[in-house]
């Protein structure tokens, strides 16, 4: 692992920690903030996976590569909303089963994973691309872990237990990272595996969660996500 897939593995673990920490601290927080960091999030995600993963997976693997991006795409349905149905990115304020919490977590476990085979991936292609996969992964990880953690507490377990949830999601990307250079597989598919999860987690995780919401304010940030990623393209040249 190079020093930079190092930081960006940690970096990303130590943001799904923290959102979980402002949820075991029960830290005042505004759920409008929330719907904002969510749509600034989706509009990056989309545009680094749509702009940035798919140019490169297709040029790198042509058709084997566009039918892994499919494939990824629809495991991580089925992990999170078939398997895990009741997961959402936002706090849990309602009552729910212990076995929902658990499936939850194995539904994102798989996605974490592929955050760090995305970061490493887009590593072994250039820096460039490496640290704005890492800024799209970054991006998410804090509402990541506050929704598991606090899908936990509903469930019942302790705030100990809720922390080791988002515990677990920073070890599965630090995971996907280590294991992108050993893995002859994740080396040949690891970028279309992340155009596949990165689009998923922008278009049909994030863009739900605020999509009914009224105002301005909310599709004005996911423009803004958009309109960042840009602004970093330029930077990272």
């Amino acid at each position: 692992m190079s020093r930079a897939e190092l930081l960006y593995a940690l970096a990303a673990a130590g943001a799904n920690i923290l959102g979980a920490v402002a949820v075991v601290t029960r830290a005042e927080w505004s759920l409008r903030v929330l719907d904002y960091l969510l749509s600034l999030a989706a509009g990056f995600l989309i545009s680094v996976s749509v702009l940035e993963l798919f140019p490169e997976a297709l040029a790198r693997g042509g058709s084997s590569a566009a039918t892994m991006i499919l494939i990824a795409y629809l495991l991580v349905h089925i992990t999170q909303h078939t398997l895990g149905r009741h997961f959402h990115f936002g706090e849990e304020t309602h009552e729910v089963s212990e076995i929902v919490s658990v499936s939850a977590l194995l539904g994102l476990l798989l996605h974490t994973f592929a955050d760090g085979v995305a970061v490493a991936s887009g590593l072994r292609v250039s820096e460039r691309l490496g640290a704005l996969v890492f800024a799209a992964v970054l991006l998410h990880k804090f509402p990541e872990g506050l929704a598991i953690s606090s899908l936990f507490l509903a469930a019942g377990a302790s705030r100990g237990r809720a922390l080791l949830a988002a515990a677990a999601l920073g070890f599965a990307t630090i995971l996907g990272v280590l294991l992108t250079d050993q893995l002859a597989f994740l080396r040949e598919y690891g970028l279309a595996m992340a155009a596949g999860v990165t689009l998923y987690v922008g278009a049909s995780n994030l863009v739900p969660e605020f999509q009914a919401k009224r105002g301005w304010g909310v599709p004005a940030t996911f423009l803004l996500g958009c309109g960042l990623y840009f602004a970093a393209r330029s930077i990272a040249r």
